[in-house]
């Protein structure tokens, strides 16, 4: 399939108002504009840096990274290895979340599947033997459409940012012009830090635990559609 063609296909999926739905972790977001520690445009910008730094580029962009290479190399036993230990590592709320947006990107993308790997996978997912995390789900089917890992990072982060940074709009005197402005900012930095990911995966967010132990009666949210 063409680049454009698979670009096309994940702006579809990934939109949060389709019924294959969208979830985020707000990573503390509300307690941080409570707190008026995010309170404007500069503030915000450099939250949402300190995700990417402290979150997805220790996480979500290792694990990403490490499923296309077992992809590509046929090992269908450590991908489901590595499904489950992505689970493991993620606050009981976030698993559950993951696992249930998996499920229902599946329902949505399993179809003339092409790659006999992608579909092995799958298969697992359905028949329970794989957790089928959200991410691995996309992961895969970005694999079947030969899109390069990269560019699925760079889709993905910054879908994932816009969400976190919407809510910001309910919660905050921030200006919608002014957020959009901090998102157009993202593209150049999510680029350098998807290069520039840690080579092993931890899950100690510094950022969550901050807001943990400043303010022990707010608690982040997850977003779910």
């Amino acid at each position: 399939m063409s680049q454009g063609k698979a670009l096309s296909r994940f702006i579809q999926i990934l939109d949060g108002v389709f019924p294959s739905g969208a979830f985020v972790h707000s990573f503390g977001l509300e307690p941080h504009v409570v707190l008026n520690i995010v309170n404007n445009k500069d503030s915000l910008k450099q939250f949402l840096e300190n995700i990417i730094c402290d979150q997805y580029q220790k996480l979500e962009f290792v694990a990403v990274k490490k499923i296309f290479k077992l992809l590509e190399e046929d090992k269908i036993n450590f991908i489901i290895k590595e499904d489950i230990k992505y689970a493991s590592m993620l606050s009981f709320e976030y698993a559950k979340a993951s696992k249930d947006l998996g499920e229902n990107y599946l329902k949505h993308v399993n179809f003339n599947i092409k790659k006999e790997i992608v579909q092995k996978y799958f298969d697992e997912v359905k028949s329970k033997n794989s957790v089928g995390n959200e991410l691995f789900i996309l992961c895969s089917y970005a694999y079947e459409l030969d899109l390069n890992v990269d560019t699925f990072l760079l889709l993905w982060c910054k879908k994932s940012l816009i969400n976190i940074a919407s809510a910001s709009l309910k919660i905050s005197r921030i200006k919608p012009s002014e957020i959009q402005q901090i998102l157009f900012e993202f593209d150049e930095i999510i680029e350098e830090s998807i290069k520039n990911s840690s080579k092993n995966i931890s899950n100690f967010n510094p950022l969550f635990e901050e807001v943990i132990f400043s303010h022990l009666n707010l608690e982040p949210k997850m977003f779910v559609t």
